[in-house]
């Protein structure tokens, strides 16, 4: 498998790495904040956790109050800039994996019969639209070699090879930056789009 290079801090890139349900809730939180502040955001809140714990257990996520969680996450520097309302998604999304995988974040992707299956499950979970489950499946099985059979094709535009569109596609300082101009072109292109 490939280093990741998400949030381009060892510590939190090492903690994506070892654990799936911190890769699971970097993608949650890569909304409306930088990429890098989406995926450094699980770090932090493991940081912040009683008991100094190694991994973010989704029980333990799941067995907090709402307002904890968003008392932790809005410590500066804060997880997210939406924090109240990413900490409801959070908790959701812990209690999912939960009361649907057991706790175990792998079984989400482990025991999907194929790709449009790992699409439904990512899809159905709290947080998760279309796209970012997508993105997500792709980042599986570019950076992390899930592969079930269709994983591409359920992936869509994010799992063709050869493109940086999205996190799936960061490997690098230089394919960042490549993402981060991909995403830019996009969006001049919609508001262009809109405004005729």
């Amino acid at each position: 498998m490939t280093r990741l290079h998400l949030a381009g801090e060892t510590a939190a890139d090492r903690l994506l790495e070892d654990d799936p349900f911190a890769l699971l809730v970097g993608m949650l939180l890569d909304q409306q904040v930088r990429m890098e502040a989406a995926f450094a955001g699980p770090r932090r809140l493991l940081d912040r956790l009683p008991g100094s714990p190694e991994r973010l257990d989704p029980a333990a996520v799941a067995a907090m109050e709402r307002d904890e969680l968003a008392a932790l996450m809005a410590r500066p520097p804060a997880v997210h800039r939406y924090h109240g309302s990413m900490a409801g998604r959070l908790h959701d999304l812990a209690g999912a994996v939960v009361d649907g995988y057991g706790g175990d974040t792998t079984a989400l992707w482990s025991s999907a019969s194929d790709g449009a299956e790992l699409l439904r499950r990512l899809k159905a979970l709290p947080g998760f639209g279309d796209q970012k489950a997508k993105i997500f499946v792709a980042l599986l099985g570019k950076q992390r070699r899930v592969r079930p059979d269709g994983w591409r094709e359920a992936a869509g535009e994010y799992g063709e090879d050869g493109v940086h569109r999205s996190a799936a596609d960061v490997v690098d300082e230089e394919t960042l930056g490549l993402v981060r101009d991909f995403k830019q072109a996009r969006k001049a292109a919609a508001k262009g789009s809109g405004a005729s």
